[in-house]
C-alpha cells in the first residue's frame, strides 16, 4: 500500500507525458552512471524485454535516451541517458522532492533511517523470491 501511495505522489508531479516507468529507467540510467542493455534494464525493473523494448521507445522518441548497437555483437545494444533525458530526469526529481522532504520532516529522519536497512532487506528476499520462483 506504501509503495502505491508513493508512486502515486510521484506520478502526479512528473512532468507531462513522462510515466513513471520512464522516470525510472532514466533514474537508473542516472544513478548507474554507464550504458546498460535493454536485458539488464529488464532484469533491474523485473520486467519482460517487450515491456522494455516498449518503454525505451517511448524514451527514444522523447529523445531522453540514445539507442547504439554493440560493435562486437550486432545483435546486442546498449542504452544512455541523453542531456535531455538528464534533465528531464532532474526536472522530475525537483518536482517532487518538495513532497518527500515534508514526508521525512514529519516522520522524522532518525525513523527514516532506522526504517531504510530493514526495506533494503525485504527488497533483498523478495528479489530472491523472485528469483527462485521463476527458475
Amino acid at each position: 500500500m506504501a509503495d502505491q501511495l508513493a508512486r502515486n505522489l510521484v506520478s502526479r508531479t512528473l512532468p507531462k507525458g513522462m510515466e513513471i516507468s520512464h522516470f525510472s529507467v532514466l533514474n537508473h540510467l542516472a544513478h548507474y552512471g554507464e550504458e546498460r542493455t535493454p536485458a539488464q534494464l529488464a532484469a533491474a525493473f523485473h520486467v519482460t524485454r517487450g515491456a522494455m523494448t516498449n518503454t525505451l521507445s517511448k524514451l527514444v522518441w522523447a529523445g531522453h535516451v540514445h539507442i547504439r548497437p554493440d560493435w562486437d555483437d550486432a545483435r546486442r545494444k546498449f542504452v544512455a541517458i541523453s542531456p535531455a533525458g538528464r534533465a528531464a530526469r532532474d526536472t522530475a526529481v525537483a518536482a517532487f522532492m518538495p513532497a518527500i522532504t515534508e514526508i521525512v520532516r514529519d516522520i522524522g529522519s532518525d525513523k527514516i533511517k532506522l526504517a531504510l536497512p530493514v526495506l533494503r532487506e525485504l527488497r533483498l528476499k523478495l528479489e530472491n523470491s523472485m528469483l527462485v520462483n521463476t527458475r
